[in-house]
């Protein structure tokens, strides 16, 4: 398994270079890198190789996103939401499912992830979009808001309520009815191919409602987030590490009053809070992953802690990588100022800062011990 992280890491290097800056700036990422990328495997790692996945553990899967996150959050956009399809897919398709549809995801077709509306972000319970059996076909209607990737994805993975309960559903992004509508000027990871979807009577096969009944809306919802929360905390790593390289080989060389600027003791002092930070996320990361690969009863707790201190990390550490490489820093399309732009997204998707404290409160009041005083 390490000989196909290092392949893997070794092709992100390659394909993405130090192009990320440029990406930036066009807002939009070269769709043959991405199908390169998704034939590699890299953007679905995890996928177990008889679906011919690379079958990476957690924590592979984990340093490979970070590698990615550190070179390019909006690639590493793409990866997390090819992921989590994967993911749903592997997780709630019949057998039959997951031989007719994995395959393609491991061999380059792009795929993106439908969960918020306009009134239903942190509380999914609001949504409105629905799916309706109407004899052997389905019926799809709603309006999804800002799905990673679906400027480019080939299929779109929706989540939507149906019968009593709610459902997943792969959706082909060329059906009839399907609209695909660029947002403009995200603030962060700008070429991610953030979109709004509308979904206007899309008439699929009853075969694409994912294991073929309704399920538990908070089942469905959390087990797929789970997968997003791990990998945005590990490219939350990758901006750490980007952030400290940058700020420390500018600290290393920018002299005033006739030495470098590390030595003088406040910045020295930033640079030590960057590699706290650094280490910390990594840490945490390297045990949420750990909780996944031994199926620990602790994981979902693992995950949401792992993606709120990543993030919260991660945008204070952009903030103080910009502080340090002052106006070297705050160069658009530059290292500093696009994970300052990058971070400050990640500690919004795929559940909140606000949220996931709200998590761990509940966390934290259910281990309690009774009776103490």
């Amino acid at each position: 398994m390490a000989d196909a992280l290092a392949i893997a890491v070794a092709g992100v290097r390659d394909r993405i270079g130090d192009r990320a800056g440029d990406w930036d700036l066009a807002g939009v990422l070269p769709l043959p890198v991405l199908r390169e990328l998704g034939a590699a495997g890299v953007l679905s790692a995890q996928l177990p190789d008889a679906f011919g996945g690379l079958g990476l553990s957690s924590l592979h899967n984990g340093e490979l996103t970070a590698e990615t996150g550190r070179l390019c959050s909006s690639v590493r956009s793409v990866q997390t939401s090819q992921g989590m399809a994967a993911w749903t897919v592997q997780r709630f398709g019949l057998p039959g499912q997951q031989r007719a549809w994995l395959p393609g995801l491991a061999a380059g077709r792009l795929a993106a992830v439908g969960f918020s509306e306009a009134g239903a972000g942190s509380d999914l319970a609001a949504m409105s979009t629905t799916v309706r059996r109407s004899g052997d076909e389905l019926l799809v209607d709603g309006h999804k808001v800002w799905m990673t990737a679906a400027r480019y994805a080939d299929l779109l993975v929706v989540f939507g309520r149906y019968e009593d309960g709610a459902a997943a559903v792969l959706v082909p992004a060329d059906a009839p009815g399907v609209h695909v509508e660029p947002v403009a000027d995200p603030l962060g990871c700008r070429a991610a191919g953030h979109a709004d979807v509308r979904l206007e009577q899309v008439r699929l096969p009853a075969g694409h409602l994912l294991g073929g009944a309704a399920l538990p809306l908070p089942l469905l919802v959390t087990t797929a987030l789970a997968y997003g929360r791990m990998s945005v905390a590990w490219g939350c790593v990758g901006i750490l590490r980007a952030c400290l390289a940058a700020a420390s080989r500018h600290a290393a060389t920018r002299e005033q009053f006739g030495r470098p600027i590390g030595r003088h003791q406040l910045v020295a002092g930033h640079l030590a809070d960057l590699l706290v930070a650094e280490q910390v996320a990594t840490r945490v990361c390297e045990h949420a992953s750990r909780c996944w690969d031994d199926g620990s009863a602790e994981q979902v707790i693992a995950t949401v802690l792992a993606k709120q201190v990543a993030s919260e990390q991660a945008a204070r550490a952009a903030a103080t990588a910009v502080q340090v490489l002052a106006s070297a820093g705050a160069r658009d399309g530059g290292v500093a100022a696009r994970a300052y732009r990058d971070a400050k997204l990640m500690e919004i998707i795929e559940g909140s800062s606000e949220l996931c404290r709200l998590l761990l409160a509940d966390h934290a009041l259910a281990v309690a011990p009774k009776g103490e005083r």
